[in-house]
Parts: C-alpha cells; sequence; structure tokens
C-alpha cells in the first residue's frame, strides 16, 4: 500500500501528452517555495479552510481531541493536537475541512490510469508519478511502475534526485523518463532554502547518464533567490556534461501554494513573494534560450 494525497487525470505538463500524475505523500527535503506542502509529512493532515466554513460546530461536538474551537463568528484550529482521524471532515457540510493523505494498493492506482489508455497512445502520454520525493516510498513505487510497464503504458519519475543508489538502481528498468530539479546551483544557498546538500544529486544524474535515461531538467525559478543568468547558465553547463539530459524548462514561481501551508496549519516563509511577472519569464526564457545556442 501506498500513501498519497492526489491523483490527477489529463495533466499537460508533467511529461509528454496527456498524462495521469499520482501525487506521494513524503519528502526529505524542505523547499522554502514549495507549492504543494500536502506532501512534506508523510502522515496524513488536516486542512482548515476558513473561507468555506460556515460555523455550524459539527467538527467541533465530534472531535475527541478538542482541536476545534468555533464560536458564531470564528473557528481556531489546533493543528498540534490532531490526530488527523478525519472525524471532523466526514460531518463538515461546508467541505472546509478536508484530509489530505490516504492509501491505495498499485492495484488500485492501476484501475484510474488505466481509464486514458486511449488518450495516452493518441498524445504519447502516460503515467507521471510525483510528489513529495516518490522514491521514500520504493517498495510501492516499484510495484506501481512495474504494473505501468506491463499495459506499456509510458512511465514518468519526478524526483528531486536525491535517491539512494540500490533504489535507483531498482527503478531504472520501469522509469521512461526522469523530471529531474535542479533547483539551486550556489551549495550554501541550496542548503539555506531547501535543505539539501551532499553529492547525492549528481550521484543520480551520473547514474542516469551511464544508463541512458532521458532527463528533463527542471528549474523553479523564485524571484530574489534563484532568478539571476548565473543559476541557468550553471544549468547549461550540466546539460552539456551530461548528453542524457534532452530538455531544460523553466518553472516561474507562482504563489498558489502560500494559502495551502496556511490551510495546513504551517508557516509559508515566502508569503509576500509576489508571482513572478511576464516580464520576468520572458527575461529568464531569453537568458535560457541564448545560453542554449
Amino acid at each position: 500500500m501506498g500513501m498519497l494525497f492526489d491523483i490527477q487525470r489529463c495533466c499537460y505538463h508533467d511529461g509528454p501528452g496527456i498524462r495521469t500524475t499520482v501525487f506521494f505523500k513524503g519528502c526529505q527535503l524542505s523547499c522554502a517555495w514549495c507549492h504543494n506542502p500536502e506532501p512534506l509529512s508523510m502522515a496524513p493532515q488536516l486542512s482548515y479552510t476558513d473561507r468555506l466554513c460556515t460555523h455550524c460546530g459539527r467538527c467541533a461536538e465530534i472531535c475527541p481531541e478538542k482541536v476545534h474551537q468555533v464560536t458564531q463568528t470564528t473557528h481556531t484550529v489546533d493543528f498540534s493536537s490532531c490526530l488527523s482521524c478525519g472525524r471532523c471532515s466526514a460531518v463538515c457540510p461546508a467541505k472546509a475541512l478536508k484530509i489530505f493523505g490516504f492509501t491505495m494498493s498499485a492495484g488500485e492506482v492501476m484501475h484510474t490510469v488505466r481509464k486514458d489508455k486511449a488518450y495516452y497512445a493518441a498524445s504519447g502520454g502516460g503515467i507521471t508519478v510525483s510528489g513529495g520525493e516518490p522514491t521514500l516510498q520504493p517498495d510501492f513505487l516499484e510495484e506501481l511502475l512495474r504494473l505501468a510497464k506491463a499495459e506499456d503504458i509510458h512511465t514518468c519519475l519526478e524526483t528531486n534526485g536525491y535517491i539512494p543508489k540500490a533504489i535507483l538502481s531498482r527503478l531504472l528498468p520501469l522509469t521512461d523518463l526522469f523530471l529531474l530539479d535542479y533547483k539551486i546551483t550556489d551549495k550554501e544557498d541550496l542548503f539555506s532554502y531547501t535543505h539539501a546538500g551532499g553529492t547525492l544529486w549528481e550521484d543520480t544524474l551520473r547514474r542516469l547518464n551511464d544508463n541512458k535515461k532521458p532527463v528533463w531538467l527542471r528549474l523553479p525559478i523564485i524571484p530574489r533567490i534563484n532568478d539571476t543568468k548565473e543559476h541557468i547558465a550553471g544549468a547549461i553547463r550540466i546539460k552539456r556534461l551530461f548528453p542524457c539530459i534532452t530538455k531544460v524548462e523553466i518553472m516561474p514561481y507562482h504563489s498558489i501554494g502560500a494559502a495551502k501551508w496556511e490551510q495546513l496549519g504551517m508557516c509559508y516563509s515566502l508569503k509576500t513573494l509576489p508571482d513572478a511577472t511576464k516580464e520576468q519569464q520572458a527575461r529568464w526564457n531569453a537568458w535560457l534560450h541564448d545560453l542554449l545556442q
């Protein structure tokens, strides 16, 4: 069984063609700009959306830990005491409360994935496994990819690249494409903003290259953090060193994740940072285009 937080069909931005993206819970990094904070914990988590609450008080009545304090105009949630039992979300008529995190078998996931096989065949799509970091659930991930390959479905793994050698060896024959994050060129800033370090990312890329596995290098570009020509140039240097990298794409920052952090009772350190503007995105893509020449 695997711990997931979402499955999305008809996706267009998680690899080639039309895809079904399966989102795993759990991540060993802590990227300050993460727009999907739901998988930062491996465990199920309660989410509360204040604007949806009608202050009916049903959650307070049923909660065994007295997590909810509700008046006619306010609703406070003690996330630190929540057991994520789901009783409150089950009785919430406004859907203001939700549990992120559910278990499924690989066979159950495939029941959803195979619904769109005709679209995969027509568009060159398939299944993308994302997160979080899917390789933190290696047995479930391997089983899911094996089932997909058995049905000739194209497989794609979105990863931060911090994959132990033994786990990567199991995934190599089952994965057609790797979407690999390249977060920050400067090592000190990389650790400061993501808690990533060491040589495991480079080791992963080297093994992918040795095994001739195609890689798309994805660059999340965050204003005032890594939005420099030098950072993009660093990605191009890596592309030239590793022929397995067939594509480099920029992922511009957006603030959609800020509300998710708050709804999960977590502090978002970049809440004052605005979305990347069209002008900024055009400048970054121009740098990328020039450096690729």
